[in-house]
């Protein structure tokens, strides 16, 4: 499998394009996105069985179980984010070590409920945070060490429903190549 081949496998909808201008239609859809996000994965996997679950979306990537996982990580962090820049002048976030984190025994747990249930809960607190948050308060931000840079709130919106989305395709590739390339 060549690098342009690789590529579009770990990046199914493309990378995450921040708009130069971010409306309130963009919002909007993002927040529905993130809102939708649970359901859809929790229908894609309700009937899946342990061998399925242990497929990867592409070559040396994740487990549809890890990625599953991984968006409960992930979003549990989201939402402490969100809060943080909402209640404190530019923090300073805590990366985490996402491949590290997928490979602990709760990122290879075979039963997916536990994880589900904490996006459906993330994501209607987040929701609603979201749907409340203030023109102003869209513009705060909050700095990512990693990254060496802030990042504003109404871009973490397209950044997260991006990420619900991109990972959604991943599960569903999986499922397409029955995890082999």
């Amino acid at each position: 499998m060549d690098t342009k081949e690789i590529e579009k496998l770990k990046y199914p909808i493309g990378t995450f394009q921040n708009p130069k201008h971010i409306s309130s239609e963009h919002i909007n859809t993002w927040i529905a996105a993130i809102e939708q996000f649970p359901n859809a994965v929790e229908s894609i996997t309700k009937d899946l069985n342990p061998e399925q679950l242990q497929w990867q979306y592409r070559p040396d990537g994740w487990t549809i179980k890890q990625v599953v996982h991984h968006c409960a990580d992930s979003h549990m962090n989201s939402i402490i984010r969100f809060k943080l820049a909402l209640t404190e002048d530019a923090p300073t976030i805590k990366p985490y070590e996402e491949n590290l984190w997928a490979n602990l025994i709760d990122g290879n747990d075979d039963n997916l409920e536990n994880s589900l249930c904490l996006l459906k809960g993330l994501h209607a607190k987040l929701g609603k945070l979201l749907r409340n948050i203030s023109k102003t308060e869209l513009s705060r931000e909050f700095i990512h060490p990693e990254h060496g840079k802030r990042f504003r709130l109404d871009e973490t919106i397209g950044t997260y429903a991006w990420h619900s989305n991109h990972h959604l395709a991943h599960i569903k590739q999986a499922l397409k190549y029955k995890g082999k390339f």
